[in-house]
């Protein structure tokens, strides 16, 4: 099961470095791959703004 990123994200980047597979995608809205996210929850915990959750 892939983590997901809800309109919540403000784009701040503090995921981008946490992700081991470079899973998450750069944007107004950022997103997490499915193919390559291996559910870690790396992201989900640095969210300042708990904009990721499990799918």
């Amino acid at each position: 099961m892939a983590y997901i990123i809800t309109d919540d994200c403000t784009a701040c980047g503090t995921c981008l470095d946490e992700c081991p597979v470079e899973a998450i995608e750069e944007g107004d809205i950022y997103v997490i791959d499915p193919d390559l996210c291996t559910d870690c929850g790396a992201c989900a915990d640095v969210c300042p703004v708990e904009a990721i959750h499990p799918e």
